[in-house]
């Protein structure tokens, strides 16, 4: 009786660089060479560091104190970290015998009642001597500009020296580079969150209350503010850009924009 069965369809041909069978293929990785040494996390640390939006890029004083009150945390915390890392290896490789110490009270008493107020007592004067710088109470203002938040833009009105506004922007920000800038903050429908991390803190806009902050944009480069409060479905984008002109740059760009609620 003649074979119901259907021949086998040749094999496909190879690929060049295509391993042959039965071959390793193991082997084959050894064409893409391992990242060494600390390149790759050194990288991402500093590209995490800069950006429009970063706050450890700072541009202002204010931003550069609260930067350095984060460093002063980030190197506290990695130095504690480092003396427990040093304690438990100790204690691993010394085995059961803890009564080999000869006064090991003294480990709970260091490490557990002297060692904590003093690192949290340091964080605190530390903070406290830098408030000054950023809240910038005792600098003299230079300008003085309204910041109204609706969903989901920011509504931006330069005043003179009498409260007048003389501009309005949509969405835009232009400071005086070197300026101490006072801004009064508030919320046309619910709570926003103004905030430029690379000149400062945050500042809550709330409807029906006006609150004040004070920054500096010493230099210029990407900078770019964004509401920090969730307030609905636009809240990702409600962002704005923030230009760092001169005091000639500045007024002409006022100029150009006076009277004008809908320019950017």
């Amino acid at each position: 009786m003649a074979s119901l069965s259907r021949p086998h369809p040749p094999a496909p041909a190879r690929r060049s660089g295509q391993p042959q069978e039965g071959t390793d293929i193991v082997a084959t990785k050894a064409r893409f060479p391992p990242v060494r040494g600390a390149a790759a996390p050194a990288a991402l640390l500093l590209a995490a560091c800069a950006g429009p939006q970063s706050a450890l890029d700072p541009a202002g004083p204010s931003a550069a104190a609260i930067a350095g009150i984060w460093w002063a945390m980030f190197w506290g915390a990695l130095a504690v970290w480092v003396l427990v890392m040093a304690l438990v290896t100790r204690a691993l490789y010394r085995g059961r015998n803890t009564r080999a110490l000869p006064r090991p009270e003294r480990l709970i008493v260091g490490g557990g009642l002297v060692l904590p107020p003093v690192l949290l007592a340091g964080l605190l004067v530390y903070g406290s001597v830098s408030s000054a710088r950023i809240t910038g109470a005792a600098d003299q203002v230079d300008a003085r500009i309204e910041v109204v938040a609706e969903r989901w833009r920011w509504r931006f009105r330069y005043l003179d020296d009498n409260g007048r506004v003389v501009a309005e922007s949509l969405d835009t920000l232009s400071l005086p580079r070197g300026r101490m800038v006072e801004f009064h903050i508030t919320s046309k429908d619910v709570i926003h969150s103004f905030w430029i991390p690379r000149l400062g803190g945050k500042v809550d806009a709330i409807p029906g209350r006006v609150n004040l902050l004070r920054l500096r944009a010493d230099r210029g480069g990407p900078v770019r503010g964004q509401c920090a409060e969730y307030c609905g479905t636009g809240h990702a984008v409600m962002a704005f850009d923030v230009l760092v002109h001169g005091d000639a740059a500045h007024a002409a760009w006022l100029a150009e924009r006076a009277g004008d609620g809908s320019a950017p």
